[in-house]
């Protein structure tokens, strides 16, 4: 269908631009896969689609033919030249031509999809997959300097000398055949893995599973296995001892040395560096003195050692024996680089010609390497009668190198199934002898099909990491599939190769819920990993102290070798950011959707903030769970979007609406945990199908206060539905539960109860509206249980309250609302990042929504603001009067709770509440210097009554601002 072609307002003009650039390296909002993200600025050509603008389709599909293979959303050959034909606008052409590139660069890139920016003209979201994260980058780029320039030529642009440059690129950071080799078959497994640096160092698998490669040694190949191969005199040693046919062999260090050895063993030898590679300085049929000399001084060249190794020639073809694990997979015959006349062309345009082969690189990049022509390849031709500008009969072979090897751009021919099994033998026993798991052994021999304990022949070389391009490509014969010995040397058949993954997420609650299902299976004797907002804890040791609930954080934890199982909290940024830190979860909780963050990065609804979070549900794999708030709609409406089972979790009471929802799932076979009331209190039970399992009391969860924290009731729902999903036993999800405490060392900044003097005083991270209703609500209870327990006179509450200063200003005004409903006073402070912010303004807003709902006739009668953290702190504690009830909503807890506990030894030693606390010079006592020293100034308190206001902040009237 055509497009309707808008009036330009004006001539089209090259302004296509990329405004901001996102790379998802897991499932994202737009895709299950990795992907790139452009957001794209289409400037004047939002007024001209493709149709619009002469010639530009058929300039473009001739720069870019494999075009016309997508097939776009018509789903057929030729579909996207269709669109182009129809018109269609440049931020898509913009996503297709940024695939094409990638495909062409030997990247598999296949999907993408465009949708225009909410709410700005012009504007587009551009997202495409990707196999490298710098190749997909620069694919782009690439892709809108080429639309640009076709709107308007650019000087200097040529398309052509820019794509040879992108393929260079592309072609720098590719793995190597033999690494792809491996990559490939482990992902045919399902085997993840991680790229560790720009080379490749590579991890397979996860956690305690992980196994590392580089090119082709792995975690088991032993650090003496590769010395002694490095040691090409000790490896000869070593065989020779066994038995095994090795040629006559001399180390030496000088030139006179290298000529004595050489008449020693006897004439023709072979002059070669004792720990050199890939046949570089190797000299092969050495007939004289002369020869040697030579050969000396291109020997030492590559000898880091400085020590020459001298052998006898031994006469034959040459043949590579790749063993995997002790037993023969592959064996291949090396014919050294050379070109076949045909009396026509000379060798210099021959060598050219070959090169010209697609399958020929430079080095390893492709499966065979360009020919070179360097010094000692015009010897070899001048050895052999020609030049370059010589032109060799038909059919005449005319060497340019005398060693096989594929980096000099030697050619390989399978030989697997033509080896003799006494030649097979020997080779596994060399390998076994050098102690490699991976080895190529090399023969030189008349014929790999006779043995060569008959025939003549030896073991001229044992290589550590050999090279499989001559085995996986081979340019004669069928193709040997060796990466599988590899990986089932690795993974052998039946073994795990990834870790248990929960992931949680949820605007309230995901960091308790996350510590809760990490203590439960700490209990089971697990190696948990786990990320949080505080940080990446491994076996509940704290590694790295950070906002670590972000997608680099999973993947440290995935790569720590101690993790068996993994938790992992996971926050709206950073799935915005980057998507996902791994390719799926085994498990994904979902505690609640509430307003928060909302007019950040494009997500102004709760819809759009329930589609961010339920990432973590599509991520779930045919055999997991989505751990589900059925109480919550946003949340129960997730269960769409999951391709696993769902376990339900509901504080609903029986009979209502959720419940028999919750119930009927059940009955049909489904998972949840429900609370089941009584005399006796809340029941905790877990429900399979019909079977009604009874967990624990809610009053004797210690992280509940008697119950009355009620989200923490529903946290524990959440981390039980999680554990039995995840195979815990009942009686361990039960334990985990009943000594899980919000102690400061268990679950730190989260409800955590300091008694300073005779007063309760709470930390906790509460920062929005939707976390406030639900502190305020536990506030009111546990004030209801203490005045019953009490014989002091009514109580205050004191809270001090904060948001950050990326939230729009009416959800700042609603916190402060909420606050007024359940606070005597209320002290605003602001987060030492201010997000964009002036001092106070954050503040001010709270205040003001506080002070709304005082006029309203909410229970506050007092609204102060002190802006820095740590005095806010002192000021609340100084006018914190004997049974009060303080909650502080903090920032900064270690330093918050470093002054709580200086105060508390003050106040054990006699001193009253409101005293300033007395730095102290041993950081072994003081908690503070974990963060900073708290410094005994501030609190202008001393000789004032107990509980009484400092003068400098001390109000007037209940609406006053003191800061």
């Amino acid at each position: 269908m055509a497009v309707e072609v808008p009036t330009p307002t004006g001539p089209a003009r090259p302004d296509l631009k990329i405004l901001e650039t996102r790379i998802y390296r897991g499932p994202n909002i737009w895709s299950y896969q990795q992907a790139i993200h452009l957001v794209v600025d289409l400037g004047s050509l939002e007024e001209y689609p493709t149709v619009s603008l002469a010639g530009f389709t058929d300039r473009l599909v001739e720069l870019v033919p494999g075009l016309e293979r997508h097939t776009c959303s018509l789903g057929r050959r030729g579909g996207f030249i269709e669109r182009l034909r129809e018109g269609t606008w440049l931020g898509h052409v913009t996503e297709h031509v940024a695939l094409q590139l990638q495909t062409l660069a030997g990247h598999d890139s296949r999907r993408g999809k465009t949708r225009a920016v909410k709410g700005m003209t012009g504007q587009y979201n551009v997202i495409y997959s990707y196999t490298d994260e710098t190749v997909g980058v620069a694919a782009g780029k690439l892709a809108v300097r080429l639309i640009n320039h076709l709107v308007e030529p650019e000087d200097g642009f040529d398309f052509e000398t820019e794509f040879n440059g992108f393929l260079r690129q592309a072609d720098r950071v590719a793995f190597g055949p033999s690494t792809a080799a491996i990559l490939e078959e482990a992902a045919s497994r399902d085997i993840p893995f991680i790229r560790l640096n720009s080379a490749s160092l590579v991890q397979l698998g996860q956690g305690v599973h992980a196994q590392r490669i580089r090119a082709t040694m792995t975690s088991r190949t032993g650090a003496l296995a590769v010395d002694i191969a490095s040691d090409k005199d000790l490896t000869t040693k070593l065989l020779g001892s066994a038995g095994l046919p090795v040629p006559k062999q001399e180390a030496v260090r000088t030139l006179r040395g290298t000529l004595e050895a050489a008449r020693r063993i006897g004439f023709p030898v072979v002059v070669k560096p004792l720990d050199g590679n890939h046949g570089r300085g190797v000299c092969l049929n050495l007939q004289s003195d002369e020869e040697v000399e030579k050969a000396y001084d291109i020997a030492k060249a590559e000898s880091r050692r400085g020590t020459i190794i001298v052998e006898s020639f031994v006469t034959g073809r040459d043949y590579r024996c790749l063993i995997v694990g002790g037993r023969m997979q592959a064996i291949a015959e090396r014919v050294p680089a050379h070109v076949v006349g045909d009396g026509t062309h000379t060798v210099g345009e021959l060598v050219e010609i070959t090169n010209a082969d697609p399958r020929r690189g430079v080095g390893h990049e492709k499966v065979l390497t360009k020919i070179k022509i360097d010094a000692n390849a015009l010897e070899i031709l001048a050895g052999q009668g020609h030049t370059l500008e010589s032109v060799p009969v038909e059919g005449e072979m005319v060497k340019l190198a005398l060693t096989g090897n594929m980096s000099t751009g030697g050619i390989s021919i399978d030989r697997t199934f033509d080896a003799h099994p006494d030649n097979v033998e020997i080779a596994e026993e060399a390998a076994r002898i050098v102690g490699l798991d991976v080895a190529g052994i090399d023969f030189i021999c008349p014929d790999i099909t006779y043995p060569v304990r008959e025939t003549g022949g030896a073991i001229c070389e044992v290589n550590a990491a050999p090279g499989f391009r001559m085995h996986t490509h081979p340019t004669v014969g069928e193709p040997q599939f060796i990466a599988k010995p590899v990986v089932d040397l690795l993974f052998p058949p039946g073994a795990q190769s990834r870790v248990p993954i929960v992931a949680v997420t949820g605007t309230n609650g995901k960091t308790t819920t996350s510590r809760m299902i990490a203590h439960i299976f700490k209990g089971l004797g697990r190696k948990v990993g786990m990320t949080s907002t505080d940080g990446v804890v491994i076996d509940e040791r704290l590694v790295i102290k950070a906002d670590a609930s972000g997608p680099r954080s999973a993947r440290m934890v995935l790569q720590n070798p101690r993790v068996d199982f993994a938790v992992m909290e996971v926050a709206r940024g950073g799935i915005l950011r980057e998507g996902l830190g791994y390719d799926r979860n085994d498990i994904a909780v979902v505690t609640n959707v509430a307003p928060d963050h909302l007019g950040l990065k494009g997500i102004d609804t709760l819809r759009q903030l329930a589609d961010v979070k339920a990432v973590i549900v599509e991520a779930v794999p045919r055999d997991g769970f989505a751990v589900l708030n059925a109480d919550d709609p946003h949340v129960r409406n997730m269960r769409r979007r999951c391709s696993g089972g769902i376990v339900w979790f509901s504080m609903s009471e029986p009979g209502s609406e959720v419940r028999e929802f919750v119930d009927d799932y059940c009955r049909r076979g489904g998972r949840a945990v429900v609370l089941e009331p009584s005399d006796r209190g809340e029941m905790i039970v877990i429900k399979h199908g019909r079977r009604s399992m009874q967990l624990a009391w809610t009053h004797l969860l210690p992280s509940t206060f008697g119950g009355a924290a009620r989200f923490n009731v529903a946290n524990a729902l959440a981390a039980a539905g999680a554990a039995f999903a995840a195979g815990a036993p009942l009686h361990d999800i039960r334990q985990g539960l009943r000594t899980f405490a919000t102690t400061y060392y268990l679950s730190p900044g989260r409800l955590n109860l300091v008694h300073v003097g005779n007063a309760d005083v709470f930390v906790d991270y509460c920062h929005n509206a939707a976390g406030m209703k639900e502190l305020g609500a536990f506030v009111d209870r546990y004030a209801a249980q203490k005045q019953g327990q009490s014989d002091l006179a009514k109580t205050s509450r004191i809270g001090m309250i904060g948001a950050a200063g990326d939230r729009r200003d009416d959800d700042m005004r609603e916190l402060g609302a909420v606050a007024a409903q359940h606070f005597d006073v209320i002290v605003v402070r602001e987060d030492e990042r201010l997000r964009g912010r002036k001092p106070g303004e954050t503040a001010e807003l709270v205040a003001e929504g506080a002070r709304e709902a005082m006029q309203q006739g909410a229970r506050c009668r007092q609204v102060e603001i002190v802006l820095d953290e740590l005095e806010a702190t002192r000021h609340v504690l100084a006018r914190t009067n004997p049974g009060d009830l303080v909650v502080m909503c903090v920032d900064q807890h270690s330093m918050v709770v470093a002054e709580l506990e200086e105060r508390t030894k003050h106040a054990q030693a006699g001193a009253r509440i409101g005293a300033p606390a007395a730095a102290t010079s041993d950081p072994d006592l003081d908690p503070s210097t974990l963060t900073e020293t708290a410094e005994a100034e501030g609190d202008e308190a001393e000789g004032e009554a107990l509980g009484a206001v400092p003068s400098d902040v001390q109000s007037g009237r209940p609406d006053d601002t003191a800061i």
